[in-house]
């Protein structure tokens, strides 16, 4: 089997933790690997090879974790998507990249799944019922009448591989109870199995204009060392719409297979929860939590936290931003997001907030914001080992860099300029510039800009390893 595994999404409900450009499948939420690694790790004993179907902006990411957990990204292709037009196109796109018998295995990257015995088992049984010709969707089990879920009815039997009857949306909590309560309702978990051909002929069938769109779009691709590029017109010429709506609810072929792996879409901060270690009260188990009289607050924080006599909240603390929530509500924090992207649009701090971090994370390595005010700004810059910024320069700001570790060598104008540790120097308002590691450890230096504006769109890129406007 192939492993599609899907990148799109934002994560809003998981705001401030999970942001535009570092979104939760990439979050280190639970151990010392994110979702995204956990599903690589999880999927690698059953599947031949992986196929990363991700935003061109946050590739990159991708990228770093695979090598960070395999040791290597040898073997994996991509398909960078410029823009997200949802599953059903960004599929297609996959299985025209294979060879038509490929069974392909589509997963999310964001999910927990546990009794992992359980669920190589029902991946041999999906793989086989994909070789017999059909679409299989993995139904899991309810424990519990959720209204965050869609649903999947299947007909009434004893066997494995069950036919679907119908999909349904998102119910109210009466309806979920009345599935629960069937015993022919199941979560729809957004994972699926097939032959490329057999969704191809689907699609073609049921969705014309995304096949044939998809189709133009990847033939029209740039293809270079197993990175599919497609263009940017391309792909906003193709319909957006979910597998669900485009195949999954029309098809003749679709199956369900009822599943009883633990499963988690850690959508939202309550669903987050029930993965965290809790402590006899019920509060999550935090050495730097310091409790008094409180029950049953979920707690998500670096920082240490000091909660008096409340119960029942969730409470998630970053460097930057704060949310505190009744348990229960966490899936209106997606609409926290919508306020501050509105608020954005006349200051830009605010929508700010809801894309990146204070340590934002780039092709070449990341940089953290130390210290911000309306005419400076101060940055601790990582650069990797063999990469280099943008040829760039600003038009409202000048720069004074210091190396703390590591050796530098310094673009200026037309000099170049070799720096160790504790030399600095300065780029002014408009000079041509970058820096470049041409070391073999992390190079650190830190940037003071000086400026009226000093907006990270302030840049124009004469020159871009990474193929950046």
């Amino acid at each position: 089997m192939i492993n599609f595994l899907l990148c799109g999404g934002s994560g809003t409900r998981l705001w401030p933790i999970s942001r535009k450009n570092f979104p939760k499948q990439f979050c280190k939420l639970i151990g010392e690997q994110s979702l995204f690694q956990n599903t690589i790790s999880r999927n690698l004993p059953n599947c031949s090879r992986q196929m990363i179907i991700a935003n061109k902006e946050n590739v990159f990411m991708a990228m770093d974790q695979i090598e960070e957990a395999k040791g290597t990204g040898a073997g994996v292709r991509y398909v960078l998507e410029p823009v997200g037009r949802n599953t059903a196109p960004a599929i297609a796109l996959g299985c025209f990249y294979c060879d038509p018998d490929d069974v392909i295995l589509v997963t999310p990257t964001d999910h927990m799944i546990q009794k992992l015995d359980i669920y190589e088992e029902t991946l041999q049984m999906a793989q086989d019922a994909a070789k017999a010709g059909y679409i299989v969707t993995f139904g899991i089990m309810p424990t519990a009448p959720e209204t965050g879920y869609g649903y999947i009815e299947s007909e009434e039997s004893s066997e494995p591989v069950r036919k679907v009857v119908c999909f349904k949306e998102k119910p109210d909590a009466k309806t979920a109870q009345e599935y629960v309560d069937s015993g022919r309702f199941y979560w729809n978990s957004g994972m699926f199995c097939f032959t490329a051909k057999v969704f191809l002929e689907e699609l073609e069938k049921y969705a014309p204009e995304i096949y044939n769109k998809s189709k133009k779009a990847f033939e029209a691709s740039l293809i270079e060392d197993e990175v599919c590029n497609v263009d940017m017109d391309d792909m906003l010429a193709i319909p957006s719409d979910s597998i669900d709506y485009a195949v999954m609810e029309k098809s003749d072929c679709v199956k369900v297979i009822p599943s009883s792996f633990v499963w988690n879409d850690v959508g939202s901060y309550d669903a987050l929860e029930t993965e965290l270690p809790s402590t006899e009260d019920g509060n999550t188990d935090l050495d730097h939590h310091i409790s008094i009289n409180s029950k049953n607050n979920m707690i998500y924080s670096d920082k240490v936290i000091a909660t008096v006599d409340v119960e029942d909240l969730i409470i998630v603390d970053t460097i930057d931003a704060m949310l505190i929530a009744k348990k229960g509500s966490s899936q209106k924090v997606k609409d926290v997001v919508n306020m501050l992207n509105k608020r954005g649009k006349s200051d830009k701090k605010y929508s700010q907030l809801t894309e990146i971090h204070t340590t934002a994370y780039r092709p070449w390595g990341s940089y953290t914001v130390l210290e911000e005010h309306p005419r400076f700004k101060m940055k601790r810059i990582v650069v990797k080992p063999g990469k280099r910024l943008s040829l760039q320069k600003h038009h409202h700001r000048s720069e004074h860099w210091v190396v703390v570790s590591g050796s530098a060598l310094v673009t200026k104008g037309s000099e170049e300029i070799f720096l160790k540790p504790n030399e600095s120097v300065y780029i002014n308002m408009g000079e041509v510039h970058r820096m470049e590691n041409q070391g073999m450890i992390d190079l650190v230096f830190l940037e003071v800009q000086v400026g009226e504006y000093l907006g990270e769109d302030d840049i124009v890129r004469l020159e871009d390893d990474y193929d950046r406007s």
